[in-house]
């Protein structure tokens, strides 16, 4: 069994339910509290041992590789002011160089088809996806949690959530197994089905590890849901042929594509800084009444 060393960034979407805030800004530069998404993503990466990441890209996101360059001058300026907490908070968001590539999804065919793009940069290894969008706050990452469960059992894994029966048709959902109540063997993959189709409620969240053999099935091209080539459909030929399981993973996942799970997320995450918190927890006080 190969080490999980890749990780795949699809980051091509233009952030429409964000506009007018994403008009000349990727969405994942937004940030919850002071660190965009992005940044999220790549430390969750790193917390699970990944060493290189490609940036599945579209035009107008290099601010998302400028992100993680040096920044000279700042860096001076703030060496000249003596600021060095945050000359450490800048080393610290550092990457080693030469780790982080980027290729571009010229036209949004889906996220089957971002992964795609970035078939040479998996070659022969297994590597995991993360969607910036989902966002998880846990105490072990989540992604730590799947390379984990990847070292048990091989093949591929899957984060997994229950979600409302009637929201099935928004996700991507599992037939299952066996389940530990941790583990789920997942027998089959159904992408964005009505809730009377839906063969249970337990949901895939953005967070994958998977064997490059995904890449031959996405090469066919097939489009599934909303005319894309499904990601999801292509995990789905490999069941049956690789260990195939979902992982029941520790946290709590806010949607940060959708506004209520974005303003929900600035909230969680600033309770959890002890900075932070007390001032928080004040100011909500002010805003009982409206509720």
């Amino acid at each position: 069994m190969k080490k999980l060393r890749k990780a795949v960034l699809p980051v091509a979407g233009l952030g429409t339910r964000f506009l007018p805030a994403t008009k000349a800004m990727a969405k994942e530069m937004l940030p919850i509290v002071d660190k965009p998404l992005i940044q999220y993503a790549i430390e969750e990466a790193q917390a699970a041992g990944i060493e290189q990441f490609c940036l599945v890209s579209g035009r107008g996101k290099t601010a998302l590789i400028d992100h993680f360059d040096v920044a000279y001058e700042l860096e001076a300026t703030l060496r000249e002011r003596g600021k060095t907490d945050m000359i450490a908070m800048l080393d610290a968001m550092k990457v080693q160089p030469g780790s982080i590539t980027t290729v571009r999804q010229q036209v949004p065919l889906g996220l089957g088809h971002a992964i795609w793009c970035a078939r040479a940069f998996i070659g022969d290894d297994p590597f995991a996806i993360l969607l910036p969008d989902d966002l998880v706050l846990s105490e072990t990452p989540c992604l730590e949690q799947l390379a984990q469960a990847y070292a048990e059992t091989g093949g591929n894994v899957v984060a997994v959530a229950e979600v409302p029966r009637d929201q099935t048709n928004k996700y991507g959902i599992l037939r299952v197994g066996q389940d530990d109540g941790r583990m789920v063997e997942v027998l089959g993959l159904v992408e964005k089905p009505k809730p009377a189709d839906a063969p249970s409620n337990l949901s895939v969240i953005g967070r994958y590890v998977l064997l490059p053999e995904v890449i031959g099935h996405l090469s066919q091209m097939e489009r599934g849901a909303g005319n894309e080539v499904q990601l999801t459909d292509a995990m789905a030929k490999m069941i049956g042929n690789t260990p195939f399981h979902g992982l029941r993973y520790e946290g709590r996942r806010f949607d940060c594509g959708d506004k209520i799970g974005f303003l929900e997320a600035q909230i969680a995450f600033a309770l959890k800084r002890p900075e932070l918190a007390p001032a928080v927890r004040e100011f909500m006080k002010h805003y009982q009444d409206a509720v």
